[in-house]
């Protein structure tokens, strides 16, 4: 029996009495007539009242208990909902003898229930429902736990993210903020002219990102798909099929290590855009930005931990080996040499595989002494081209890319660049990149079809990733992608585990 704790069972058997009571504590038809902070801002008058009170306006709140405080022949009650909490009153003589004795046994506190009556001020001056009628909702057969210490347990808060938003408010806030930026985002790129469409999560070849895949089977064809590591290769095959401005808002899936900034399955934008470049796609960030801090109503000067990061646009720029150095602090020298770039690394005690091809270690250089630093918001564009597998090569330099990433506040919020158009040259990418797996596992697959597809003709496109999770916790001053997420990944519950959630429960 999962419900097998004397609490539990204690309340079963009060659910079970207010059935013998003919009260079904697991009712329907009950109907939100306001809102709880309708309900206040609706009634702020009644304190300029000279009764304090107005019995001429009866409304019904529906809300859970959060404290309950019971007197002889009165109580006092505070019940929340999506909006709000309001604190209620009843007492013997509105409810009845019969009926208050079995609401002081039967109901209490994590129970939802429906109350109806009229508007008055207390003594302390607060806006309160005085009830005439009390009916239960649903009745909550698990207690909530205690009020004074909450809900402790960062583990416990994620594997029941119900529980944690019953205890603490302020997380439905953050996923609110995160449903309106998803909202703006969509609503700022259709207005740029954008089509949103939707592409395979299951796909027969990993790619459009360097990362390993989550692997399932087909049963019906008998055959291996993989959970998609990101949309881009369908995306560019809709350019090259005549969409000339597309974005895609959905889940990608990298079978990686999980920490503050990574999750298994995580949200992304990637977007589009025939006839444009990179730097089309900074400035076109840059606005997002501001349309989304406009929406938002907030400061350009965000507090995101330690930091206070400035948000006003346009965003600094940087090339990558010059981060390196100006940033980083590496001697130039060193930058553009392999084997001095190997000595170094050793020196910090940073394993590395001597194998990499240069690009791949400057990019060792920059993880380790360029990222971390990158505070205010800032794009870093000419990568090396061998870690940019789909990207255009510079006309001026084919060891460079047409790319950019931003980093705010040490992070990757961003990636984009001018797509690979010329068939050819994205072939050998790929006979590269595999060649390179017994370097690094996470290499891209042979694609032939999209190949086949660039044969057809794309027309010269620059494209971009925008994590949406991490963005999002910039947004809400979170230290961790699993307070953004609903349902972050979790480890298998321990024995330990499990007893600190009962602990936590009781």
């Amino acid at each position: 029996m999962i419900f097998d704790n004397q609490y539990e069972k204690l309340r079963i058997q009060k659910a079970n009495e207010l059935r013998d009571a003919g009260v079904n504590p697991y009712g329907t038809g009950f109907k939100k007539e306001i809102t709880n902070k309708e309900f206040l801002e609706k009634f702020a008058y009644v304190k300029d009242l000279e009764e304090k009170k107005d019995y001429s306006k009866k409304v019904s709140l529906i809300g859970r208990i959060k404290f309950l405080r019971l007197m002889g022949k009165a109580a006092f009650a505070k019940i929340e909902d999506d909006t709000g909490v309001v604190q209620i009153y009843f007492n013997k003589d509105a409810l009845g003898d019969e009926w208050f004795k079995k609401v002081k046994k039967l109901i209490e506190v994590g129970d939802i229930i429906e109350a109806y009556g009229y508007p008055f001020i207390t003594k302390t001056g607060e806006l309160t429902l005085h009830v005439e009628k009390l009916n239960l909702v649903t009745k909550a057969i698990i207690p909530l736990p205690e009020k004074y210490h909450g809900l402790q347990d960062k583990e416990l808060r994620y594997r029941q993210r119900y529980l944690d938003m019953i205890m603490n408010p302020e997380v439905r806030d953050i996923f609110r903020t995160r449903s309106k930026v998803v909202s703006f985002i969509r609503e700022f790129f259709e207005k740029q002219g954008f089509l949103e469409v939707e592409t395979p999560m299951m796909h027969p070849i990993p790619g459009g990102a360097n990362a390993r895949p989550f692997i399932t089977h087909h049963n019906a064809l008998g055959i291996d798909r993989y959970l998609r590591i990101a949309p881009e290769l369908y995306l560019k095959r809709l350019v090259v099929g005549g969409f000339e401005a597309v974005f895609e808002i959905n889940r990608n899936f990298r079978n990686e290590g999980m920490d503050a900034t990574h999750n298994p399955e995580f949200t992304m934008i990637e977007f589009y855009w025939a006839y444009h470049t990179y730097e089309d796609l900074m400035k076109l960030t840059e606005d997002l930005f501001d349309y989304i801090f406009e929406k938002l109503s907030l400061p350009k000067q965000l507090t995101y931990g330690e930091y206070t990061i400035d948000f006003t646009t346009p965003f600094k720029r940087v090339k990558y080996k010059d981060a390196i150095v100006q940033i980083g602090g590496v001697d130039p020298e060193i930058v553009e040499n392999r084997d001095k770039i190997i000595e170094f690394l050793k020196s910090k005690d940073i394993e590395v595989d001597e194998r990499l091809p240069l690009g791949s270690l400057q990019a060792e250089l920059f993880d380790n002494f360029v990222e971390k630093k990158l505070i205010n918001p800032t794009f870093v564009t000419h990568f090396p081209i061998d870690i940019s597998p789909l990207a255009r090569r510079s006309d001026e330099d084919p060891n460079i890319a047409e790319r950019f990433e931003l980093f705010i506040a040490g992070k990757e919020i961003a990636n984009g660049f001018n797509e690979l158009n010329d068939p050819l040259d994205q072939y050998e990418r790929f006979k590269e990149q595999v060649a390179n797996k017994e370097v690094d596992d996470e290499a891209m697959h042979m694609d032939e079809d999209f190949v086949r597809a660039l044969g057809y003709g794309m027309p010269p496109t620059a494209g971009e990733g925008i994590g949406i999770d991490r963005l999002v916790m910039l947004l809400t001053n979170q230290h961790t992608i699993r307070d953004v997420i609903l349902f972050p990944a979790m480890k298998p519950k321990t024995d330990e585990t499990k007893q600190n959630e009962k602990k936590e429960e009781e």
